[in-house]
């Protein structure tokens, strides 16, 4: 296998000395590093760390004529195959989104023709300022890949979005990245595939501003699709209302409500395994208020009565087809006690073919790790808790390995 390479831009923050720490974690997983390190990078890390982690020479200076003599900075901006900025600071997004190239890491920026990926780390304030999101959006639609940041205490003692998010994920990131590229067409497990797969929360309409949801982030459905793409498999993904962007090759198609995302499932093409990832909601509205439903009086009077009606069950119709069902039906079974035995049941009375159940009682809805337990004909099988990337690729894996037995009967 070729080997990977990142050219990675270190922006001026607080947050720079986490480079070192990506540098070292990167090159654990066979990913080496070229720098190029900002002026004010390098009133956060010297060069010379940088260059003993990475191995390499560090970059500086857009006009420094010995190293444009050994790589211009053209070269170097095309040299790796994924561009990294780490931290992306407020002036370096900016930089970025105006096309503006007046130092090496912004020139690089504006002539590399690699993917992007930016990482930022800033004040709260200065990340929810007008032109910061502004920036960020122009950065989206020009195609760059953006980590958002995480929320937490901040050097200056502010709290909120703005932090570093953990180097774990900037690496699995950047991994992940790499293997969607390595699967190419012909290569993974799940080449010629079509996987359907549901993710995120449905929004049950009560008037014109409010709905039923739940506290589903998406990211579970989203990983799995991530990861069924990166094993050879189209992917048609069919996500309810999330802040997620779709996944390196897959189709997305965007809905809100569990009826928008049953017909969206029944008008996909014929797919050989469904994954039913969605929390959809178990009820709707039965009637949905034309104007914004008011108060009575001083709020003390009689309540609000608002009649709910049963929403379709997505997995089960699926699952129940006479034509058109995929080989492999896959759902998902949130439970916050009993986890095996409602898990079990939920799959004799849907009608699937395993059930992926989790207990939802903590922190798994809406975080960023899950812990599994796969049910199928064969029983259960609990799986250790790990990153919801780390229990996509494991999934991916099982459904590959399912296919392939399929082939050898």
């Amino acid at each position: 296998m070729n080997e990977k390479r990142v050219l990675l831009i270190i922006g001026g923050g607080i947050a720079a000395y986490k480079s070192l720490e990506l540098i070292r974690d990167l090159s654990r997983r066979g990913i080496s590093c070229r720098c190029i390190v900002t002026r004010a990078g390098a009133e956060f890390v010297t060069t010379l760390s940088v260059s003993a982690l990475s191995g390499e020479k560090v970059f500086t200076d857009l006009f420094d004529l010995n190293d444009e003599a050994e790589m211009g900075h053209i070269e170097l901006s095309r040299s790796a195959d994924l561009v990294v900025v780490c931290p992306a600071t407020a002036d370096l997004m900016a930089k970025a989104a105006s096309g503006l190239a007046n130092d090496l890491a912004s020139t690089a920026l504006l002539a590399t023709d690699k993917p992007v990926l930016m990482v930022p780390a800033m004040n709260v304030r200065m990340w929810q300022h007008p032109a910061t999101q502004r920036n960020l959006e122009i950065l989206r639609q020009d195609g760059i890949r953006v980590l958002d940041p995480d929320n937490g205490e901040m050097a200056c003692g502010e709290f909120g979005p703005g932090r570093l998010p953990e180097t774990v994920k900037i690496v699995d990131e950047i991994a992940s990245y790499f293997g969607a590229r390595d699967a190419m067409p012909g290569q993974g497990s799940l080449t010629g595939y079509h996987a359907l797969v549901t993710a995120g929360p449905t929004r049950e309409k009560l008037d014109p501003v409010r709905y039923l949801s739940n506290h589903s982030s998406g990211r579970q459905g989203y990983e799995i699709a991530a990861a069924l793409a990166a094993d050879g498999a189209k992917v048609t993904l069919v996500s309810g209302p999330v802040e997620l962007d779709a996944p390196n090759g897959v189709d997305r198609i965007m809905v809100d409500s569990a009826l928008e995302m049953l017909a969206a499932c029944e008008a996909a093409p014929d797919v050989d395994v469904f994954v039913s990832v969605a929390a959809v909601a178990d009820w709707r509205p039965e009637t949905v208020a034309d104007k914004k439903l008011k108060l009575k009086g001083d709020g003390a009077g009689p309540t609000q009565n608002i009649v709910l009606t049963q929403n379709p069950d997505i997995l089960a119709t699926i699952a129940a087809r006479e034509s058109r069902r995929p080989q492999l039906v896959i759902g998902f079974a949130a439970e916050t006690h009993d986890v095996e035995g409602l898990a079990h049941d939920k799959r004799r009375r849907k009608k699937c073919d395993w059930i992926a159940a989790n207990d939802v009682s903590g922190d798994i809805m809406g975080g960023a790790d899950n812990q599994i337990m796969l049910i199928t004909d064969a029983g259960a099988e609990a799986w250790a808790r790990m990153s919801k990337r780390d229990v996509a690729a494991k999934l991916s894996q099982r459904i590959g390995h399912y296919f392939s037995s399929k082939k050898e009967v």
